[in-house]
């Protein structure tokens, strides 16, 4: 009882420390920016380019920004407690009825999102749990599906909905945010996504769970496939449980891209806008909304894993899960070199041309032999540019990929101590750490980088520390403790191989989206700069000629889905010998 309560003060202590630093982060960004806040928002009032220093002596005595950030922060905070947050510094209007406004759509667009989330996830995850439930599971998966339903860009899902269902077919409202109506293309766009990432890692996980020697018991006995489906899917479920906290909240506050195409008024455009024009009031409002929503949903996700799991958690008396033995089908090995000989055509074709000539004659040409996948706005070949910037795509994704899961797995094994700052963590919405970032290195593509490592290790922090709570609980770490196993020993034989294989594939799966957040930091001129060939870019610059123009982000698109698939499945192929020699390490 004592050690749990300890543990509960150094998560509500790692909270209060995270959020606070969080906060005092976000007063100093007009200061950290190195641009007159006075300056900022006066342009954002008035439009005005070159106003008098009398006009910028006016705002910062009415703004009273010659006190400083913290002084600032502090008369913030003092408001809070009688329902003040203060009044926008852009438009003089009290900040908490826009931010109640903006919240309550965004909640409704997140319910929305997360029914379209849990239907993909059980779609994706069906097969294996109608397989396993009956003892029929004896091939293995790529996971291929999975893969290239994530690797869809939200905001490109979201124009081609728009534009189908909306424009053409008038099915749906296109813009605006009048009904429920409303919801439904952009809860598709973000929900399809995040229900593949979700639904790909229960997939994974649900093998092991039919291997338990329960399952064989319970099937002998002559339980129905339904009750012992059930069980599975409980014990699987409480592993990837803890993917819904960076998955909900992310909906919350960075679907900025999908709010801004559907023109929807939602929690994360109102941060963003007030980053944008440096209006603190709002923003410090809108980034304490955020985490007082992570720290919430991750209390719920901790109770709802504890109620999964059940008293054996506390007892110690889970089972451990070790990897099924399944067959590998050919599927897996086609799959693979199709995507990386597709994958390497493109590259080498587009490494023979120019990527930077301009050619004012030949704007948004289709596809054609001179140009295999058309031309872009400014008359560039797009199979040059495609090509061109495979390698500095691939290459920072991986990179920030491998730091991000470096440093998840770094936290996670922290376990109670690093949990706060996950939950605060996660709520931090990759182009407001941009902002933060930039402010500090400047606009670069390594700034963009360290943007989303900022905020991109929390997945992984929260899968490793939930599979390690778990692992923690099972018989056989209370008989390596009793027999007297050191805690590197415990680390190196129990811990890590239980935890390592799984985040993995939650990286692999999730590379695609690493792509996709630095592509949006650099439209926002957060991170690569033009005219540099990248293929996140590429897709953000064309989106808009997406309905005259397709195959400008076709080509990156499937280039994206290539990449993904390929690393999915590539791995797959690895996957089965490496968890066998984990499980024999165990």
């Amino acid at each position: 009882m004592a050690y749990a309560q300890k543990a509960r003060w150094r998560t509500s202590a790692g909270r209060v420390v995270a959020g606070s630093t969080l906060l005092a982060a976000v007063a100093m960004l007009p200061w950290l920016s190195g641009t007159d806040p006075a300056l900022t928002v006066l342009r954002a009032r008035s439009a005005d380019q070159d106003p008098t220093p009398e006009q910028l002596a006016a705002v910062r005595e009415q703004l009273g920004l010659n006190e400083g950030p913290l002084t600032h922060l502090a008369h913030w905070l003092g408001g809070l407690p009688r329902g003040d947050a203060g009044t926008s510094w852009v438009s003089g209007e009290p900040v908490f009825p826009e931010l109640m406004n903006a919240l309550a759509v965004s909640v409704t667009l997140v319910l929305g999102a997360l029914v379209v989330t849990l239907a993909v996830a059980v779609l994706v995850s069906a097969r294996t749990l109608y397989l396993g439930s009956r003892q029929l599971l004896w091939k293995g998966r790529a996971g291929t599906g999975a893969a290239l339903l994530a690797a869809l860009p939200k905001f490109l899902l979201a124009s081609l909905l728009a534009t189908v269902f909306g424009v053409w077919l008038g099915w749906f409202p296109s813009s605006g945010w009048e009904g429920p109506a409303s919801m439904v293309l952009p809860a598709l766009a973000l929900g399809v996504p995040s229900g593949a990432v979700i639904g790909g890692l229960l997939d994974q996980s649900l093998p092991a769970t039919f291997g338990e020697p329960w399952v064989r018991t319970w099937h002998a006995c002559g339980f129905s496939p339904g009750r012992i489906a059930r069980h599975a899917l409980r014990g699987a479920l409480a592993g990837v449980l803890p993917q819904f906290l960076p998955s909900v909240v992310g909906l919350v506050g960075g679907a900025v891209a999908v709010e801004k195409i559907f023109n929807i008024p939602g929690l994360g455009r109102l941060a963003l806008d007030a980053a944008l024009a440096q209006d603190l009031p709002p923003l410090q409002t809108a980034t304490l909304t955020l985490a007082l929503l992570g720290v919430a949903v991750g209390l719920l996700v901790q109770a709802l894993r504890r109620a999964l799991l059940g008293p054996a958690l506390r007892d110690g008396g889970l089972a451990a899960a070790h990897p099924a033995t399944l067959r590998r089908g050919r599927s897996t090995t086609w799959v693979a070199g199709f995507c990386a000989v597709a994958l390497l055509t493109l590259v080498v074709a587009g490494l023979l041309r120019d990527p930077l000539y301009v050619d004012p004659a030949a704007r948004l040409l289709p596809p054609s032999v001179a140009h295999p996948l058309g031309t872009d706005a400014l008359g560039r070949d797009m199979l040059a540019r495609l090509g061109h910037g495979a390698l500095r795509t691939a290459g920072v994704a991986l990179a920030v990929t491998a730091v991000s899961t470096l440093i998840g797995l770094l936290l996670g094994m922290a376990g109670q101590v690093s949990a706060g700052l996950t939950e605060v963590m996660s709520t931090l919405p990759a182009v407001l750490a941009g902002l933060l970032t930039t402010a500090v290195t400047g606009p670069s593509v390594w700034g963009a980088a360290c943007a989303v490592c900022l905020v991109g290790w929390t997945p992984y922090a929260a899968q490793t520390a939930a599979i390690l709570e778990q692992e923690r609980a099972t018989g056989h770490i209370l008989a390596s403790i009793s027999f007297g196993a050191r805690p590197t020993h415990l680390l190196r034989h129990h811990l890590l191989p239980a935890a390592l294989p799984a985040v993995l594939r939650n990286a692999l799966l999730r590379l695609p989206t690493t792509v996709l957040v630095l592509a949006s930091l650099g439209f926002l001129g957060l991170g690569e700069q033009p005219p540099t060939p990248e293929w996140g870019r590429l897709l953000s610059e064309n989106q808009p000629y997406l309905e005259l123009a397709p195959w400008t982000t076709l080509g990156p698109a499937c280039a994206l889905v290539l990449l993904s698939v390929l690393a999915v499945s590539g791995t797959a192929s690895r996957r089965s010998s490496t968890e066998r020699h984990l499980c024999t390490v165990r």
